[in-house]
């Protein structure tokens, strides 16, 4: 067993055992809302909103969820981008004593069926320019299982007046907000506006979820089949609420930034609830804008801001740069991706910031791992929270590997999921045993270092990373194979100087097949999330493959990026 971390390296002033209220997580919105009704829980383009109003706003929406039939333990659908309605349906979701299902809005039609069967949700709550793919999707699908009811939510209503001259909302954001609410046939499904949910007089009803109820179900793709949701009860998704807190030094007057979306598992546990549970105030960016980052930062004295490198790294290259004063950050860092040395360094010579890279999974409610304030290492994973442990071992025989040998990361704690919804059989290959302990598999190689920190070296599953974004091949795959034109498709990550690695489609068209890469790129960015979507593509006779016919993947990714292909 590799020795714990070194004492001098664990954060001054945090402890290594905490204890997390032992109440569900819309007790933190109460306990804030009376402590500081006053304060500004929630920024956005320069309107605020107090405590007390996001307490009044989540009241009312959970009650109309009620009115709509919403039981304790129903999965409700969340598709938005970041805004304060993306805050108040979370929250008065769980209010309701109701499942949050978030769901990426960068999704398209023929992928989001599956997240209104799969977690057999009677009722979603959806932004009005992403209502169209969500009613698709719901069209398509048998009535018995379609939704019941749709709220929807429209930007403008939330940005409404709050431009400041001094801080002016971008252009492409005032287009954005501004562009007329496309039509939508919902057929048999009921449509309510988000203006008549917050018209509801009616309170809702006692909260009736403990600790151990469903709280949150995320999807997160494997490398077969489609998505799986993670069963995270309230417990989960409250450790690491108040262990990032504790970690970061997150007071009830620190500032965030909030940028990473918020139905990513970081946004979501770090970004939202965590803000909540501190009683501090949130800055909401719907999109990246670099020069707005820039600029609300500097204004508004941001004390904290979770981001991926590549934020950090366009942020530094804006012409504006000089203009901007990060000093206020206490605690700047994130993960999805390695940041760069000499972006590190530059954050460190003109402001004095380290940045604190971290590792976590949907299945661990955000970072299992993260980089101590104080000492954080380059390119590392960090090393394991509170009342965490992580273990690295030989994939095959399961035998606990010592420093410096790379295998398979596992990981136990408090954050740790529950399992896979509907999915006994991935939740047992999921988890181990290991000397007495119930570890989770993340599916990632890694090693530790001999201070105790741990450092990615590979993946085991076939995931490229894009900007800090998930893409699962076989799932691109299957959303190709509808184009009339292809015979086959191979998703390969191929590296990108700006985020790390990208996607890349290789492809064999059907005879008298024509088709350019242009078009199908633009084709796949109508089929599927954007993030998903191929950057370029790569045209071949037959793709390579292996005895039993097996496409060799690996050959050709190897080959992209330059490394000899392995047996």
């Amino acid at each position: 067993m590799v020795k714990s971390l070194k004492e001098s390296y664990w954060p001054p002033n945090v402890p290594r055992h905490y204890r997390a209220p032992a109440t569900p997580l819309i007790d933190n919105l109460f306990t804030s809302a009376r402590r500081y009704p006053d304060k500004a829980a929630l920024v956005f383009l320069q309107r605020t909103t107090s405590y007390a109003e996001l307490l009044s706003q989540v009241e009312r929406f959970a009650a109309y969820l009620q009115q709509l039939g919403v039981k304790r333990g129903d999965r409700v659908v969340l598709m938005m981008q970041n805004a304060p309605q993306l805050v108040v349906a979370h929250l008065g979701i769980l209010r309701a004593d109701a499942v949050v299902v978030p769901v990426n809005p960068m999704n398209r039609a023929h992928e989001l069926g599956h997240y209104i069967t799969d977690p057999q949700a009677k009722v979603a709550v959806v932004a009005d320019d992403l209502a169209p793919y969500l009613a698709e999707a719901n069209g398509h699908l048998s009535a018995d299982v379609q939704l019941a009811h749709v709220v929807l939510a429209h930007y403008a209503d939330a940005a409404s007046g709050a431009d400041d001259p001094a801080l002016p909302t971008p252009e492409a954001w005032r287009t954005w907000f501004e562009a007329p609410v496309p039509p939508c046939d919902w057929g048999p499904t009921q449509a309510h506006l988000w203006t008549d949910v917050m018209a509801c007089a009616v309170a809702p009803g006692p909260v009736e979820n403990g600790t151990e109820d469903l709280a949150i179900l995320p999807y997160t793709s494997g490398t077969t089949g489609l998505p799986k949701g993670c069963m995270h009860p309230q417990r989960t998704v409250m450790y690491n609420a108040h262990a990032m807190g504790l970690w970061s030094h997150h007071t009830p007057e620190s500032i965030s930034l909030v940028v990473v979306p918020m139905f990513h598992i970081t946004g979501l546990v770090l970004g939202l609830h965590g803000v909540i549970a501190a009683g501090s105030t949130m800055i909401i960016m719907p999109r990246w804008d670099r020069d707005y980052a820039g600029a609300v930062i500097t204004q508004w004295r941001a004390s904290h801001w979770i981001n991926i490198p590549t934020m950090v790294m366009d942020l530094l290259a804006s012409p504006k740069a000089d203009q901007y004063d990060l000093s206020s950050l206490d605690h700047i860092g994130g993960g999805g991706a390695a940041m760069p040395q000499a972006v590190a360094q530059k954050l460190w010579d003109l402001y004095g910031l380290r940045y604190g890279e971290g590792y976590g999974l949907t299945e661990t409610s955000g970072p299992s791992h993260s980089n101590p304030g104080h000492a954080p290492k380059q390119q590392c994973l960090g090393v394991p929270y509170m009342d965490s442990e992580a273990i690295v071992v030989d994939p095959e025989t399961l035998q606990v590997l010592p420093a410096g040998e790379p295998g398979e990361i596992l990981i136990r704690g408090p954050m740790v999921f529950d399992g896979y919804w509907r999915n006994p059989a991935a939740t047992e290959k999921a988890f181990i045993d290991v000397e007495g302990h119930r570890y989770f598999r993340s599916g990632d190689l890694g090693r530790i270092d001999n201070d105790g920190y741990f450092f990615m070296t590979d993946r085991l599953k076939r995931m490229i990373n894009a900007s800090g974004y998930k893409v699962w091949p076989a799932e691109v795959e299957a959303l190709m194979f509808k184009h009339p034109a292809i015979a086959e498709a191979c998703i390969i990550s191929v590296p990108d100087d700006y985020s790390g690695e990208s996607v890349q489609a290789v492809v064999v068209l059907r005879d008298g097949g024509q088709l350019t890469a242009e078009a199908l790129i633009a084709w796949c960015r109508e089929q599927m999330a954007v993030y998903k979507a191929p950057r370029s593509v790569r045209f071949v006779d037959a793709l390579p493959k292996s005895g039993s016919g097996k496409v060799m993947w690996r050959v050709m990714q190897e080959e992209a990026w330059g490394k000899s292909a392995t047996a």
